[in-house]
């Protein structure tokens, strides 16, 4: 599921939800609806190869990952994982919501 959001009318932001309402992935902000709609359009037509999910570890030892555009751009964060399997699901979720 993808949640679109305007937030304070100065940005639209979007995030994708798994099947249980866990967020999955929120997306940067957009300074226009036009902006956000071309990025989810060029998301949903694609099989979204494994070099734009780059994968992370913070300090406190937690997973996430962040999904790139073509341009090599950050779209949107995952939140954090306690683990790199519960992490590589999160890919694999998101990628079955996404993807064509």
């Amino acid at each position: 599921m993808i949640e679109v959001k305007n937030k304070d009318d100065e940005f639209y932001q979007f995030v994708v939800k798994s099947a249980t309402g866990k967020v999955l992935l929120e997306s940067v902000e957009f300074k226009d609806s036009k902006s956000l709609e071309h990025t989810l359009n060029e998301l949903k037509n694609v099989n979204l190869p494994t070099k734009r999910f780059e994968r992370k570890t913070n300090f406190e030892g937690k997973f996430l990952f962040n999904l790139k555009n073509d341009q090599g751009t950050v779209i949107g964060s995952s939140g954090f994982y306690n683990s790199e399997a519960g992490m590589e699901n999160g890919i694999k979720n998101l990628r079955n919501i996404l993807e064509p």
